[in-house]
């Protein structure tokens, strides 16, 4: 028993100590907003700001730089910041890791304390402090296919309001008023932030930054050349539409080619799981054999690589790109 609470006691002791060291480098940080707005309310150039900022002194600069410092430290091994702004997760870095490190926590102490060996801790703290990042990954996706089925209307939205003598920015508040989100809030802040005096074409680059999706990125494309070059826009963002249209469309047939494949994976794969808890239950002491005998623990490894590598080979069948 005494190994077990070693075992959790260091656990414990280094993610609180991650956790205390990540809470007490947080610390506000003006967003790239709030320095537009200082340079607008103030007398001084952003270039002199910046100098500003450049000469304060050594006993300051740790203070304001932590947030940075931190989520550099973490961006070597997980850079979650792009994920987090992708999905639209209104959460720090920080914070988001600290919540994974609680359920790794949570999901160690659970092995332990229900008589698992000790070795499943360590696997049980790992699965667990991949759920917070697997939501955002889904999040993410799920709100990439919403703004892609939107990218159509609101690019022959802008057309028309283009045809009818309104500036593009014009349109994209007029996206921002008459469209849902996702890509209301998108075009919304573009809106936003050329009002505040980004330039429009930096704007642009943000929310193709924000929102990966290749459409977006033509558009992006061709309302930059446009505006350097000339030419008729809403001709272009009409061809764009229909492309898109005719993508999806092709992309609905594939999907209906690949569905019998895609719900043989889901099945193979979910069988192994389900009646392994399904044994677990009726015999515990059968399936305990896997954790016990070291024949059994081969097997049960050789067996997840196995699981992990028909998943990779299922979804690279049946995943086609349009």
């Amino acid at each position: 028993m005494t190994p077990i609470i070693i075992s959790i006691a260091a656990f414990i002791g280094v993610a609180a100590f991650v956790g205390g060291v990540a809470v007490m480098f947080r610390s506000g940080v003006e967003s790239s907003v709030e320095d537009r707005l200082e340079v607008l309310t103030s007398n001084k150039t952003a270039a002199a700001l910046e100098m500003e900022k450049k000469e304060k002194s050594l006993l300051a600069r740790p203070l304001d730089d932590a947030p940075g410092l931190i989520e550099e430290f973490f961006s070597q091994f997980l850079n979650v910041r792009p994920i987090l702004q992708q999905a639209d997760v209104d959460l720090s870095p920080v914070r988001f890791i600290i919540i994974s490190l609680g359920l790794s926590l949570a999901g160690a102490a659970t092995a332990v304390f229900s008589g698992l060996p000790i070795w499943s801790a360590p696997l049980a703290g790992v699965c667990l402090a991949g759920c917070p990042l697997a939501w955002a990954l889904f999040r993410r996706q799920s709100r990439a296919k919403a703004f892609a089925k939107q990218m159509p209307e609101a690019l022959e939205l802008v057309a028309r309001a283009l045809r009818a003598g309104h500036s593009l920015a014009s349109g994209f508040q007029l996206v921002q008023s008459e469209m849902k989100p996702p890509i209301s809030r998108e075009f919304g802040r573009v809106f936003e932030e050329q009002n505040l005096g980004v330039p429009f074409e930096e704007a642009l680059e943000h929310l193709a930054q924000r929102v990966s999706n290749m459409d977006l990125r033509f558009f992006v494309t061709a309302v930059v050349l446009q505006r350097q070059t000339g030419g008729d826009l809403a001709e272009i963002l009409d061809k764009i539409g229909t492309l898109v249209r005719e993508r999806f469309k092709i992309h609905g047939q594939i999907q209906a080619l690949t569905g019998e494949g895609r719900l043989s994976g889901i099945v193979l794969l979910a069988l192994p799981p389900v009646l392994f808890v399904t044994m677990l239950k009726l015999n515990r002491e059968y399936v305990m054999m896997l954790f016990d005998d070291p024949m059994g623990q081969q097997m049960l490894a050789v067996g997840i690589i196995l699981q992990v590598l028909g998943a990779l080979v299922i979804r690279k069948i049946v995943n086609i790109k349009v």
